[in-house]
């Protein structure tokens, strides 16, 4: 089934101000401990409602219809970053989640019409990781710490990997590995299979640094005990 939403269009434009205006407005007004929780548990519960709607509808099939994209991990590590602020959750998915998920939000690669139940879901997915980790670094609960590029890069690589052997060897098309998405993204400027895959590992490092550079200019490790979980 064909979608009807209209890349950057009014409601596109407002979904992405809402994006970030949400996290920033939480960070001043609410309990830092009560927020991160509310927002965990919201990634949690909108995802399990996902999942059952998934086995509902008989979506859970194998190998195509598993939950392993870069953003499903990237969503449970968020997950767990909100409700517990262990360190390397939020660090992974802070990396892949404003680049993976933020891609995703600009070029949303939709399949029913808006706003049908998937696609709303799909922006509550992918906005409330991005606004989730916004918040968590902008209410100073925890931040990346010295070599964080280095180790995300390597777990990023790990996975694709990972992914890429089960997509070799059961057909599926996870990460968009095998090939690009049908609606227009990043990667239609990229080339061919597989330039597409060394271009976006470029891409995934410059972005990584660029993400660094505002806590590289900052010393000191966030305090854990100042944020009790």
């Amino acid at each position: 089934m064909a979608s009807n939403f209209q890349l950057f269009g009014p409601t596109h434009w407002l979904i992405l101000l809402t994006i970030p205006a949400l996290p920033w407005l939480v960070a001043r007004i609410a309990n830092p401990r009560l927020a991160r929780l509310a927002m965990g548990t919201f990634l949690l519960l909108n995802e399990l409602g996902w999942y059952g709607y998934k086995l509902y509808k008989g979506w859970f099939q194998f190998p195509s219809g598993l939950p392993l994209q870069l953003c499903d991990l990237t969503l449970w590590l968020t997950v767990v970053a909100a409700l517990t602020l262990n360190p390397a959750a939020f660090e992974f998915a802070f990396f892949t989640g404003l680049v993976g998920a933020g891609m995703a939000v600009l070029t949303p690669d939709l399949w029913e019409p808006f706003p049908s139940y998937g696609t709303v879901y799909f922006f509550l997915a992918h906005g409330g990781v991005i606004s989730s980790l916004l918040y968590l670094w902008w209410s100073g609960q925890t931040r990346p710490q010295p070599g964080c590029v280095r180790r995300s890069m390597a777990l990023l690589n790990i996975y694709g990997v990972a992914i890429g052997i089960f997509n070799a060897v059961f057909g599926a098309n996870y990460m968009y590995l095998c090939r690009k998405p049908q609606n227009p993204s990043l990667l239609d400027y990229m080339g061919p299979w597989p330039l597409y895959i060394l271009a976006g590992e470029a891409l995934a490092l410059i972005f990584f640094t660029a993400l660094w550079l505002p806590f590289s200019r900052t010393k000191g490790q966030i305090d854990v005990r100042a944020n009790p979980v």
